[in-house]
């Protein structure tokens, strides 16, 4: 069974759910290496999002992708609001037209994500960004075989610990980067919202 655009759109709301919930854990790691409103901005995108998605929920997979894009484009302030309106964007792009999301569909997806986060951030893995938990992700998600659920389950299990894996890291892109070694020792905000996305994509799945 494949992933309708009334799926995405679950899944979405699954997702402002889990970023309001953990709004000011995001808040705390932004403190800690950042500029303190990655928390703040990600649940003001996430809740424009809802309010658009209430208004005129789009009726493919892709068009809903690409709305989420330029909502958050235009509603998450910092770095978070282009990179992932770019990742958005090119997920939306990989899907095109399909009136329905399988598994290869969904790694597609998160390819072409990861290549908007590249071609926007030019970070790459070691840099302490959400590259480190986005990029273990794609890669699960293309070697799991099967559903959507699987697809994503793989995809959110690689990416939680990818987010982990920048705890010790020395940042080497943005604003952390200004911190030099004392940036190391705390999990990048970009990789840990990141790995809650993934996580409540694949927890939506598995319901669905």
């Amino acid at each position: 069974m494949g992933c309708t655009a009334a799926d995405v759109v679950t899944a979405l709301r699954a997702a402002a759910a889990v970023v309001q919930e953990h709004r000011d854990e995001l808040v705390r790691l932004d403190q800690a290496i950042g500029d303190a409103d990655h928390g703040e901005n990600m649940r003001r995108g996430f809740t424009a999002l809802l309010s658009r998605l209430d208004a005129e929920p789009p009726d493919t997979p892709g068009k809903v992708l690409k709305l989420v894009a330029t909502t958050l484009i235009s509603t998450v302030g910092g770095a978070a609001g282009p990179l992932y309106g770019t990742a958005f964007l090119r997920a939306s792009a990989a899907v095109g037209d399909a009136p329905e999301l399988d598994g290869a569909l969904i790694a597609r997806a998160l390819q072409g994500a990861l290549d908007g986060v590249f071609a926007r951030g030019k970070a790459v893995v070691g840099d302490k960004t959400m590259v480190d938990a986005l990029t273990p992700a794609v890669t699960a998600a293309a070697s799991a075989e099967g559903s959507v659920s699987a697809a994503l389950s793989a995809a959110a299990d690689a990416a939680a610990e990818g987010a982990e894996s920048t705890v010790p890291m020395v940042a080497r892109k943005g604003r952390a980067s200004y911190l030099g070694e004392r940036s190391a020792g705390h999990m990048d905000p970009g990789a840990r919202s990141t790995s809650l996305l993934l996580r409540a994509f694949a927890d939506a799945a598995a319901k669905a």
